[in-house]
């Protein structure tokens, strides 16, 4: 009877102690058929030859998610605090590659501590607090997708880049108020603050109406902040080609030339307010490359001075019905004179339609347009380019995407 006692003891520990600690694996699996009507297919600068795409593309590309698989984990450690770890892998489904440029879990990986009581604090591969602040607001993340993000991710509210070696703390809700803070290590020997990155966030939301507000500062971006995976950096010879003649086959034209700036700087704001089943968004950000011409990157164009994006977006999303949902956005850029060149502006237009089929499954239409103005940031004629996709060889751009999205 003390046996059958003890058993049963020990039994009810362990389900105990197994309740309060759990590992979950997660995913999402995004693929569809995108068309593009105008690519680049010249490599030699001052060629725009052009031609229609049709190409089967992962969410990373062009869809509402990029596919990934992770695997969470909590441990109750007792009086309000647990552990948390997040090791979140990005794939390209239609192919098996690795995403975020070959790293194994380029999404995130992160390890940290969590308090009922006050916030979280982590280390490791994170999301900076200005994305988590202002992206919640922008068309992207709601029904446009990373193609509908601003000319190729300029003010990165698509999440193409993630903060290395970072602490993160971000606070609990107080009353509809969350704030966070980050700082990336940049561990050069002699040199605390080179290669380093902060940023700020808050967010504030009661009842229909949410606000967010963020700030990210990076020193040296084409190394801290663009070089932090394998396949690194904004600008390098495969994209600018020698140093003093760059293509036009570039990965993107918007910003590839200010690689030399000594800091890169974006701010952003956005507000949202829901009445019945109807949303109203705006996002507005500044993207700054500020001292061009450091020796960290090249410099081709040998531009100098300051390099400043302004962004507006404005945005609405409607459901039709519980399963239906859709959307349309107006986005404008605008960017200064960088060495007397004239400055740049790009006009798009994003919709959106997302049907779910169960609570897992969804089916999705996407549509963006875009034209372009002025001079692009290396020196030639500014010409489209949608975020994810090949730069048109004209000022203007469309890209169509049908896809389906499945989450596990």
């Amino acid at each position: 009877m003390k046996r059958v006692l003890a058993l049963s003891v020990m039994s009810a520990s362990c389900a105990c102690a197994h309740a309060q600690s759990s590992v979950t694996l997660y995913g999402i699996v995004d693929l569809g058929v995108t068309y593009a009507n105008s690519t680049q297919t010249g490599t030699v600068r001052g060629q725009h030859n052009g031609a229609s795409q049709v190409a089967l593309q992962d969410g990373h590309a062009s869809g509402l998610s990029g596919s990934r698989w992770g695997l969470r984990g909590v441990e109750d450690l007792g009086g309000g605090l647990k552990s948390i770890f997040v090791l979140e892998n990005g794939f390209f489904a239609n192919s098996g590659a690795l995403a975020q440029g070959g790293a194994l879990f380029g999404r995130q990986a992160y390890v940290g501590l969590g308090s009922d009581n006050v916030g979280t604090l982590t280390l490791g591969r994170q999301y900076d607090p200005y994305i988590e602040a202002v992206q919640p607001f922008a068309a992207s993340s709601n029904f446009a997708g990373y193609m509908g993000s601003h000319p190729n991710d300029l003010d990165n509210l698509g999440n193409t880049n993630r903060i290395n070696n970072s602490i993160k703390f971000t606070s609990r809700s107080f009353s509809g108020l969350t704030v966070g803070g980050l700082y990336s290590l940049g561990g050069v020997a002699g040199d605390f603050s080179r290669n380093q990155i902060w940023a700020l966030g808050a967010n504030y939301s009661s009842g229909p109406f949410s606000v967010g507000l963020g700030y990210l500062n990076a020193r040296d971006p084409n190394i801290s902040y663009y070089g932090n995976t394998p396949n690194k950096g904004v600008a390098t010879v495969n994209n600018l080609g020698s140093f003093g003649s760059p293509t036009t086959a570039q990965v993107n034209p918007v910003y590839a030339g200010y690689a030399s700036a000594h800091t890169f700087e974006v701010a952003g704001a956005g507000a949202k307010y829901t009445f019945d089943s109807t949303t109203v968004g705006l996002v507005m950000t500044g993207t700054r490359y500020s001292d061009l011409g450091s020796t960290e990157a090249p410099n081709p164009l040998r531009y100098s001075g300051n390099a400043t994006f302004w962004n507006a977006e404005i945005n609405v999303k409607q459901y039709l019905s519980p399963a239906l949902l859709v959307g349309a956005a107006f986005d404008y850029t605008n960017r200064n004179s960088v060495n007397g060149d004239g400055g740049a502006k790009y006009l798009q237009l994003d919709f959106g339609a997302d049907y779910s089929l169960s609570k897992r499954t969804e089916v999705y239409g996407l549509v963006v347009m875009q034209r372009a103005s002025g001079r692009d940031s290396l020196g030639q004629e500014a010409v489209a380019n949608i975020s994810g996709f090949t730069a048109s060889a004209t000022d203007k751009q469309v890209g169509i995407r049908v896809g389906i999205r499945q989450k596990f």
